[in-house]
């Protein structure tokens, strides 16, 4: 069950020649990809390129119309190797992930088809998680395409160009016989817009060609001596070959006039960015007609030298905006100019900022630097005023309202108290928020599926075992092997918490193998604890997260167990935010047929709430939130539980766990109430109102006794 469905949208993608697509920039990408022809997709879901997978998957019949073949891979180099069916045949195959992580997973296929080079146009789509925003470490893609000299395509972010550099990508990629890279910003993924769409295309030779009548061609397999020539082959063939195919083919554009004493070279990707800038301080219009002449970079690598002298030549300066560190095109340009002993200054890093995303905030102020000396600072012709600083609360991330994985991490609170505190190495997906308030649990993350693997080092014997956490996504992606395999064969004493919440969560709800539900067109209940005996570990329990004593219990026993070997838990709970995605609109579909239905919301009494607050610090619920407290002898706020709970019941499980009050209670809420419900609701109200009474008169006595009535 992915993040959202394109169901109807994907009914776009059988537009023809000459009709007018209007959509999402990864549903213009999918367009792309079935107007040029291609084969084969596979791919592995991760932001900003996560709605790509869940676009392909649904629009997988059409695929299939076409004789399209999609995967949705078990990680990025499975989908990397899948490449492979390039390499012999005149075969179009796209490939997609979350750069850069997706390619340093990736990168062994990589290598090697990038070595060895295609016959058929390949094309590795990356999102470029670049930035404030971003979940991942701060690289680039542009460092990979350098190393192994695949092609870098950074195209304007319109669906246009974006199409185009879809369309080309394949083409440069089968003159130059080189895979190539199109990196798609967060911003590009999801821009919105129109363009002229073309017939889909049925692949000229199939995939069942291939399989029918096998080639190979031993100079494509990287293995000596071919693999030596292969160096000489991307230097003397391949280079120039895309070289020539990028300036005949004009895939970098020039903007703005043909002339001027100044210049701006920039990533196709920031041109947006870039006009929003020149805009502000009132240099172009919001169409990108600028009054400076640009340099678009749809093509970041490799640079055309011949196109950069052109554009420096009879310029006084000229300001290169490059994204992200190090500065792998500056350092280039600035190469190319003195060998070619041109004077003309080029600035870049050094006029806007040398780390950080480049927002059209940054680049203004790069800009008012860079023209300053140039008599073209905003003062004359910018008329907009100047925004106040706004002070932004910061909003760290955090779990859902109800997420299963809440409670796992109270129970390692809870096992702290009893045991003292020890090392838990985590993993990458939504259990890595326990690293910040209000858990405070974890000492590293070293990538996906690698959480136990990050402990490795402490295989020794100690008074505290270390415990690691990994994702089922994790797990499926690389944990099996690369954890629990070498867990097994170094006989790791160790503690492994896997969290089994039934989709990869992290990536946007996508089906994985041991999803619960059943699935069409994939193969899903697999079990975990089947796939971790399987492997050799023998103490396995499976415990459902909301049952935060039995979770406690559990955990407790594998940290202190007398049993040598490693030791895996299981916890089992499905993911809130994709189980509410289902559950709500039946529920509001039965509820409007009149249907009787019951929906379970937890309460805290506020005359017994002891304003401790640990149900809060324990739990961190967002539905948890304070209020006044009601008696006015009190002045500490008592705890109280919003609209947005889901009845997960966890924060109750927390109080009673943690021995700390009897304030929390369990409603149901009945909706199209029978005969019976009304009846006993008259009962109950009369005799709660009838307590109350006795209540509030005893309260009223209080207050009197103490001068406050």
């Amino acid at each position: 069950m992915a993040e959202r469905s394109f169901k109807k949208e994907v009914e776009k993608l059988r537009l023809g020649d000459g009709e007018e697509f209007r959509g999402e920039g990864i549903l213009a990408v999918t367009k792309a990809l079935l107007q040029s022809g291609v084969s084969y997709v596979g791919g592995y879901q991760g932001s900003p390129i996560s709605h790509l997978m869940d676009v392909l998957a649904d629009a997988e019949d059409i695929m299939n119309e076409l004789n399209v073949h999609f995967e949705t891979s078990a990680s990025e180099a499975t989908a990397a190797a899948m490449l492979a069916a390039s390499v012999n045949y005149p075969l179009r195959g796209a490939v997609t992930w979350k750069s850069t992580v997706g390619t340093n997973v990736a990168s062994d296929a990589l290598a090697n088809v990038a070595s060895g080079g295609v016959t058929g146009g390949a094309l590795v789509i990356v999102g470029e998680d670049y930035g404030e925003g971003s979940s991942i470490m701060q690289e680039r893609s542009h460092a990979f395409a350098m190393k192994s000299q695949m092609w870098l395509l950074d195209p304007r972010p319109n669906l246009t160009s974006i199409v185009d550099a879809v369309e080309t990508g394949f083409e440069l990629s089968e003159a130059s016989n080189t895979p190539v890279m199109l990196e798609l910003r967060i911003r590009a993924c999801h821009v919105y817009g129109r363009f002229k769409a073309k017939n889909n295309k049925i692949p000229e030779f199939s995939l069942q060609d291939a399989m029918e009548n096998p080639t190979r061609d031993t100079s494509r397999i990287v293995l000596p001596p071919a693999n030596y020539l292969h160096e000489h082959e991307k230097l003397n063939e391949r280079w120039p070959a895309a070289v020539n195919f990028i300036k005949s083919n004009k895939l970098n554009e020039l903007m703005g006039p043909s002339e001027g004493d100044i210049g701006i070279i920039v990533q196709g990707g920031l041109f947006n960015s870039l006009i929003r800038a020149l805009e502000l301080l009132g240099l172009s219009n919001s169409f990108g007609d600028a009054d400076i002449p640009i340099y678009v970079m749809n093509v970041t690598y490799p640079v055309i030298n011949d196109e950069i002298l052109g554009f420096m030549d009879g310029k006084k300066a000229v300001l290169l905006v490059e994204e992200g560190h190090p500065n792998y095109i500056e350092q280039e340009l600035n190469t190319i100019l003195r060998q070619a002993g041109c004077d003309t200054p080029l600035y870049g890093k050094d006029m806007i900022t040398e780390i950080g995303e480049y927002t059209s905030d940054v680049i203004k102020s790069g800009l008012e630097k860079f023209l300053a000396p140039h008599g073209l600072s905003n003062t004359e012709k910018n008329n907009l005023p100047a925004a106040a600083a706004i002070d932004v609360p910061p909003r760290p991330a955090g779990f859902c309202t109800g997420c299963p994985e809440r409670p796992m991490f109270t129970a390692i609170q809870l096992v702290e108290k009893d045991i003292g505190p020890f090392h838990v190495s985590c993993d990458i997906g939504c259990h890595l928020f326990s690293i910040l308030p209000p858990f405070n649990i974890g000492n590293t993350t070293m990538g996906y599926g690698l959480g136990w693997a990050g402990a490795a080092a402490f295989n020794k014997k100690a008074e505290q075992r270390t415990l690691s956490i990994m994702g089922d996504g994790g797990f499926w992606h690389n944990g099996l092997t690369s954890g629990v395999g070498n867990a097994v064969f170094n006989k790791t004493d160790h503690v492994l918490m896997i969290v089994d919440n039934n989709y990869s969560a992290a990536t946007g709800g996508q089906n994985l193998l041991s999803s619960a539900g059943e699935h069409k067109k994939r193969s899903t209940q697999h079990d975990i604890a089947d796939a971790v005996k399987g492997i050799g570990v023998t103490w396995v329990k499976t415990v459902h997260t909301y049952d935060l004593v039995e979770m406690h219990k559990t955990l407790l026993e594998a940290m202190t167990t007398s049993i040598r070997g490693p030791k895996v838990i299981i916890a089992q709970g499905e993911c809130q935010l994709n189980r509410q995605r289902r559950v709500k609109p039946e529920f509001n579909r039965q509820v409007n047929a009149m249907k009787r239905m019951e929906r379970d919301r937890f309460y805290v009494d506020s005359d017994t709430c002891t304003g401790d607050h640990s149900c809060i610090r324990m739990s961190g619920c967002p539905s948890l939130t304070l209020k006044e407290n009601p008696d006015p002898l009190k002045s500490d706020p008592v705890a109280y539980v919003d609209n947005s709970c889901v009845g997960c019941g966890h924060c109750g499980e927390v109080a009673h766990a943690a021995v700390l009050c009897p304030s929390f209670s369990k409603v149901t809420l009945i909706y199209n109430p029978n005969g019976w419900d009304k009846f006993k609701d008259i009962i109950r109200s009369s005799f709660i109102g009838w307590i109350q009474v006795g209540a509030e008169n005893k309260r009223h006595q209080r207050l009197k006794k103490a001068g406050l009535a």
